[in-house]
């Protein structure tokens, strides 16, 4: 997926994200669940974090 198409099912995203990861003690662990979740969406062979994060900006 584009970050474009990321963007329009966001609000989507989100909440099955905030399903998947409610069970993580920290807020920071959730949020950062959720970016990987996205990054593992978005185009592009590699999908470790670091090629994830500069797809995500």
């Amino acid at each position: 997926m584009t970050p474009d198409e990321i963007a329009v099912v966001r609000g989507e995203l989100e909440t099955v994200a905030a399903e998947v990861f409610e069970p993580f003690a920290r807020k920071d662990q959730r949020r950062w669940g959720q970016v990987y979740l996205r990054g593992l969406l978005t185009d592009g062979q590699r999908k470790s974090v670091e090629p994830m994060a500069a797809r995500l900006g």
